[in-house]
């Protein structure tokens, strides 16, 4: 009774001073963007400052390892990307264990929609299947072991296709080679490809969503289109160092899920083409374990590793 007694009194008092919130990619970037958005809110709501600081590298091991090493004192929370779960399918000797890091919010989906080059005469999925079994496609990825990647190996096997991967550096430095017909397909986020789709100058199929996406209404889902097995998304979430006092943890889950539902933050996010989620710890611990069963099946099936 005494240890409840002395951690709701705690929790009561924090924060008593501004608590800093780690990024693995440098400033501006959707990640970045979307996190500056969500903590100004939280700020508000804390009555503290909340300092986000960037820590880029290393395919955001980088920001996760100093997460890891960051005391638990309720003060050093991080951001992590669905590459947190690739990075423990794929990757050897990470610096980090997961049991250094404690879940606290899946705070935004991020829907990954199928665009294909305009080369193609695709017009749907079961066009491009049809035109791609014929050949040997290539699909770009935003590097190895990244989301686009397994989920493009995924719908690779899935679709009985020999197809290519291409990774790249990034969304930027892959359009313009989709779009010129350098690769047929690509599982990105709408952010960089539905501009180009309202220009004429790529085509979307899909989205691997359960249902579709408010953002994209008329696009059907993979489901939709045949492919029931391919519904997978990346997102962003919030972890905190393990050992940080439980009460802490739920209040920031708290605050964090009313920034992403408050109706100043909540069409914003979906006009981004990110969906607000907003959970509690126990979801978002329940999707991290999810997703790493679900990509360490496509990795073994696939033989993916982070050299090809």
């Amino acid at each position: 009774m005494a240890a409840l007694l002395c951690g709701a009194a705690w929790a009561g008092e924090w924060p008593a001073k501004p608590v800093k919130v780690l990024v693995p990619y440098a400033a501006g970037g959707p990640v970045d963007t979307v996190t500056r958005m969500l903590m100004e809110i939280t700020a508000k709501s804390l009555g503290q400052a909340v300092v986000v600081e960037n820590k880029p590298g290393a395919n955001t091991t980088v920001s996760t390892a100093a997460l890891a090493r960051s005391a638990p004192d309720g003060y050093t929370f991080g951001v992590v990307p669905a590459a947190y779960t690739t990075n423990q399918v794929l990757a050897k000797n990470l610096p980090y264990k997961a049991t250094d890091l404690a879940a606290v919010s899946h705070m935004v989906n991020i829907p990954l929609f199928l665009f294909a080059s305009p080369a193609t005469p695709a017009n749907s999925v079961a066009e491009f299947v049809a035109w791609a079994r014929g050949k040997q496609p290539s699909y770009a990825s935003t590097g190895p072991g990244s989301t686009g990647h397994l989920l493009g190996a995924m719908f690779s096997l899935s679709a009985d296709l020999k197809a290519v991967h291409v990774g790249y550096t990034g969304s930027a430095k892959a359009m313009p080679d989709l779009m010129a017909g350098l690769v047929d397909y690509f599982f990105d986020p709408a952010s960089g490809g539905m501009p180009h789709v309202k220009a004429g100058k790529l085509k979307v199929l899909a989205v691997s969503l359960p249902r579709r996406c408010d953002c994209a209404p008329d696009v059907p889902t993979m489901a939709e289109s045949g492919f029931p097995d391919i519904v997978q998304s990346s997102w962003i979430g919030l972890m905190a160092p393990a050992g940080t006092p439980r009460e802490v943890v739920e209040r920031m889950s708290a605050e964090v899920a009313k920034a992403v539902r408050s109706p100043e933050l909540h069409a914003r996010l979906q006009g981004m083409g990110f969906g607000p989620v907003g959970s509690t710890p126990a979801q978002f611990q329940a999707l991290i374990e999810s997703d790493i069963s679900v990509y360490g099946a496509i990795s073994r099936k696939a033989h993916i590793t982070l050299e090809n």
